[in-house]
């Protein structure tokens, strides 16, 4: 079994003030009913090249303090919840967590945003991820070089050709 780092919590704040910073900010053919139910399920971003897989280890209903385990191939994370917002009046939805421990040296903390909401066609996803690296030359190199930018590219183009395959507006 890989061995684990404890990380540090981190806030909201965080995702504006966060020494490294990826941003995804598409439109997706699809309520955001349906975009919400895609990111929220058991196994989701099962369309991503560049995870595993990811399993939530709390049971549904879902929301602040719910956990999940990511596999990304060269780390793993825990997860935690402290944000979960749903409004489906409104089509309104957000959540976010913060790593509690990777498997990867190096990363002092860690988080992602999702934010969902209505568009003029479909729903528009935000997607933020935030970090803050220790030391370690092998997190530097992993977590915030241009690979990592290639992944988070791969991330975006496999998230829109996921989304492209549903009926619009379903």
């Amino acid at each position: 079994m890989a061995r684990s780092y404890s990380l540090e919590a981190i806030d909201v704040d965080f995702f504006e003030s966060a020494p490294v910073t990826y941003r995804i900010d598409v439109n997706l053919p699809v309520t955001p009913q349906r975009a919400w139910a895609e990111f929220t399920r058991q196994n989701t971003l099962n369309w991503c090249r560049a995870i595993k897989s990811i399993e939530f280890t709390s049971p549904p209903p879902y929301g602040v303090g719910t956990t999940r385990k990511a596999s990304l191939g060269l780390a793993g994370l825990s997860e935690h919840f402290f944000v979960w917002d749903e409004d489906a009046t409104t089509g309104n939805y957000r959540n976010a967590f913060h790593a509690v421990t990777a498997t990867t040296p190096g990363l002092k903390r860690f988080g992602e945003l999702t934010e969902i909401r209505p568009a003029d066609v479909g729903c528009r996803l935000i997607w933020l991820f935030a970090l803050e690296l220790a030391t370690s030359a092998k997190a530097v190199t992993a977590f915030s070089g241009p690979t990592a930018a290639t992944v988070f590219k791969t991330v975006e183009t496999d998230t829109v050709r996921h989304f492209a395959k549903f009926t619009p507006q379903s």
